[in-house]
């Protein structure tokens, strides 16, 4: 991960430039949106394991390039159970993440996942270094009003899989007769998967439930877009793993905000696997991952584990 790394740091270094000068800067509004400095409350361990696990899962199961299709990638794809089916995968892991789209019949639920960065891969890399705010594409995101702005490498990575990804999942609904569509992802893929699930939320039928549960998630778009996600998503979660310097690129100086729904992992016991979370109102909260110091990161953080063992990249597919 050093190149993440570097290009947090050097967004990092960016967003105190900004801060000190007294105009627009490179003509970008550096202005911050909302920020929370509301008490956590604890999250239980029931609650991870029947909200966060399954998820999970299927965030760590898309990394695997190799087996994925037919379910044969070992460990990642044995802990999505035998009631799974892989209805739709594609990417090519660089400028295009891979994805999944499957069915799971004991959940009644359409699920789709997308990769991570993998720092070996350049272009993947580039996808998350391309900071520039664009408008919100107006096909695929026709409820988004004028003012909401997001990540350009972002949307451009989403919008090579949105059709692919929308006509998977509205087959499977007809297929399945399932209500229920769940969208997740982890670092750039919990970026992907939170644009696709506003997608999703305007284009399937009013009757189908869409929602995301996304781990290690960048700042996707400016406070528009944060306010216009919490419309759709009451019950949106994203995880944030202790010290992981991830959430907090691009820098909110910059003018990207975080929706609401962040749960905050402030420790992992290594013997038994469990973590310790803890909820965080409101957006930007400084109690969770928006007070974190630069001084003080981790990028092992971003990559896990998290809870129950469950930790993301390639190095968790032993056929990758």
């Amino acid at each position: 991960m050093p190149r993440l790394f570097q290009s947090f740091l050097s967004l990092a270094a960016l967003a105190a430039l900004a801060r000190a000068a007294p105009a627009p800067l490179f003509g970008i509004n550096f202005s911050s949106g909302d920020e929370s400095d509301d008490a956590t409350a604890p999250f239980s361990q029931d609650d991870i394991v029947s909200t966060l696990t399954r998820p999970a899962e299927f965030a760590r199961a898309v990394y695997c390039s190799t087996g994925i299709a037919d379910l044969s990638c070992g460990g990642p794809c044995d802990a999505l159970g035998a009631n799974v089916k892989i209805l739709a995968n594609g990417g090519d892991g660089a400028s295009t993440p891979f994805f999944l789209v499957a069915s799971d019949s004991d959940a009644q639920t359409i699920f789709v996942a997308h990769q991570g960065t993998e720092a070996k891969q350049v272009l993947s890399v580039a996808n998350d270094v391309k900071f520039v705010q664009k408008d919100a594409n107006a096909t695929l995101f026709p409820q988004a009003s004028a003012d909401v702005q997001l990540h350009d490498g972002f949307q451009e990575a989403q919008g090579r899989t949105a059709d692919a990804v929308l006509a998977a999942v509205t087959q499977a609904l007809a297929d399945t007769g399932f209500k229920s569509v769940m969208v997740t992802g982890h670092s750039l893929g919990a970026a992907i998967a939170t644009l696709d699930a506003a997608m999703l939320k305007m284009a399937v039928p009013d009757d189908v439930a869409v929602d995301s549960v996304v781990f290690g998630l960048p700042r996707v778009g400016n406070q528009a877009w944060a306010d216009l996600f919490d419309s759709l998503f009451p019950t949106f979660a994203h995880v944030t793993n202790q010290n992981d310097p991830v959430p907090n690129v691009p820098p909110h100086a910059l003018a990207f905000q975080h929706p609401s729904g962040e749960l905050h992992i402030t420790a992992v016991d290594a013997a038994s696997g469990d973590a310790t979370v803890v909820e965080c109102p409101g957006q930007e909260n400084e109690n969770c991952s928006a007070g974190n110091s630069l001084l003080d990161t981790s990028i092992p953080n971003h990559l896990g584990p998290y809870f129950s063992g469950i930790s993301f990249g390639g190095k968790q597919c032993p056929k990758n």
